[in-house]
């Protein structure tokens, strides 16, 4: 990965983290201060709790990647201790997908005349829930990767021994 890659990727990390970590302190200041009245047409603490929880487990993703990212930069990716990292992506990958199938069923009593929108954000769930699968396939493609590497190293231990 080139070095101009990285640091456009760490960038967009940066923004992306710095934007959750203010929208958070706006909806833990709106829960705070109850500074807007609910006028009951949706629930808006349990919204705020979920959305709350949702930029954490996109901030979770976040470190993870740029900790990744880090591993690439230094050659050391092929190694187990990657696998730690992906799979606390795929984590946070379904619990956001499950917090949004909540804010779908918070949101569905709502849309009696609409049934669609409750059947499109179900969707958006499925396919955050996709998202999940396809890192799946690629921590799948990481694990045959480091096979690889070990078993390229092992040869060349044995070639070195012959030499």
């Amino acid at each position: 990965m080139g070095r101009l890659t990285v640091l456009a990727l760490r960038a967009v990390l940066v923004v992306v983290l710095t934007g959750t970590v203010c929208v958070q302190a706006l909806m833990v200041w709106a829960l705070v201060s109850r500074s807007d009245p609910e006028d009951g047409s949706l629930p808006l603490t349990p919204l705020r709790v979920i959305t709350i929880l949702g930029l954490v487990s996109a901030q979770v993703a976040l470190v993870c990647v740029w900790r990744l990212v880090t591993m690439v930069r230094r050659g050391t990716v092929f190694s187990h201790t990657a696998f730690r990292y992906v799979d606390v992506v795929i984590g946070a990958i379904v619990a956001a997908a499950l917090l949004w199938f909540a804010v779908t069923v918070l949101n569905a009593p709502g849309q009696r005349d609409d049934p669609g929108v409750t059947v499109i954000m179900g969707g958006v769930g499925l396919a955050i829930l996709g998202v999940a699968l396809i890192v799946l396939v690629l921590r799948t493609l990481l694990a045959q990767a480091v096979a690889r590497d070990v078993e390229a190293t092992a040869m060349q231990a044995e070639l070195d021994e012959v030499i």
